[in-house]
Formats: structure tokens, C-alpha cells, sequence
């Protein structure tokens, strides 16, 4: 019989950004590489809601030996409110958002679910489902729970985040003409 992970989930659709998917990148200088995303969830999807914090609580379970058996007062959680922690960005308005990543680069499939071969496809601010997983940490004094990023299914196109548009969104209504000399 089949045990289900009860740390892992299937978002909602959700906005990415922060995207580093196909090459690994560090997050602090002389870090490690690692491939991330940040997932902003809207409030109103109360079902991947319920799932992340169903599978953070597992994971806070599981993490329970790793931290001298018992749960540490002051846990490092991966689920954070847009509306709090960043108030002043409207990208994050509505939404919870979280930090996921991985040593291994994640699946990338399209929305017909075949592999993504464009690269510039999937780009900070378009939307797709993404498989995560939680688990336990106890790294230099700091204990929590971390999410991992394991595969995305691009849904649909958004506006691009960080200030660059796609070159198909650019040029999309340029007419050009073929009499031009160059």
C-alpha cells in the first residue's frame, strides 16, 4: 500500500517571480547555487492555503527529533503575508508568498504539459501550478521549515516582473517594413 507525502503539494495557480530555473544562482554572496522561485498565492485560494499549511505541520512533526524532541519556540516558517512583510510592493497585495528552491533544476513543462524547450517562456510574473515539498531544518542555530521546488506547470502569460517585458509583448502591435533599406 502506498503512503502519501503528506509534506508535499500541488499549488493553485499561483504568480512566480524571482524566477532562477534554469541556471542555479546564490542568494548571498559565495553561497551555495541553488535553482528557486517565489510563489505569490492568492488569499482567495483557500484550498493551496489549507494544503501548504497541512504540509508545514508535517513537516514541523517530522523536524520534531531533528530538534532535540521537542518544537522550538521560534520556528522559521516558509509561508509569509504579502500584505505584511511587503506592504509598499502592490505585486504582493492579496497574496501570501513563499521561497522555494532546489539543488536540482526543477521540471518545466507547458501548459500542454509537454517539456519547455523556450526558455523565455516561463519568466517572473507568469502563472502556473507548482509541486513543493516542506521539510525540517537545523542549520547553525536556525530551525524551521523550508520548501522545496520541485516541478512547475506553466498556465498562463502575466505582466513580466523586474521591469522587462517579454520581446514578443514588446513588439507585438510594430509593424515592419519590408522596403526599408538598413
Amino acid at each position: 500500500m502506498e503512503t502519501k507525502n503528506l509534506t508535499k503539494v500541488i499549488t493553485g495557480t499561483v504568480r512566480l517571480s524571482y524566477l532562477h530555473v534554469w541556471e542555479p544562482t546564490s542568494m548571498q554572496d559565495g553561497g551555495p547555487k541553488k535553482y528557486s522561485a517565489a510563489l505569490l498565492i492568492p488569499k482567495s485560494d483557500k484550498a493551496t492555503v489549507k494544503k501548504i499549511k497541512a504540509a508545514v505541520d508535517a513537516a514541523v512533526e517530522a523536524g520534531v527529533p531533528k530538534w532535540g524532541g521537542k518544537k522550538p519556540p521560534a520556528l522559521k516558517l516558509p509561508l509569509r503575508d504579502g500584505d505584511a512583510e511587503r506592504a509598499d510592493d502592490p505585486v504582493y497585495k492579496g497574496h501570501y508568498f513563499l521561497n522555494a528552491s532546489s539543488n536540482q533544476q526543477p521540471g518545466v513543462l507547458d501548459r500542454d504539459k509537454n517539456e519547455m524547450l523556450d526558455k523565455a517562456q516561463l519568466y517572473s510574473g507568469c502563472y502556473g501550478l507548482v509541486d513543493i515539498n516542506f521539510y525540517p531544518f537545523n542549520t547553525n542555530g536556525n530551525r524551521g521549515v523550508a520548501c522545496g521546488l520541485n516541478n512547475i506547470l506553466k498556465v498562463k502569460d502575466g505582466p513580466a516582473l523586474g521591469g522587462k517585458e517579454a520581446a514578443s509583448v514588446a513588439f507585438a502591435d510594430v509593424q515592419v517594413d519590408e522596403d526599408e533599406d538598413i
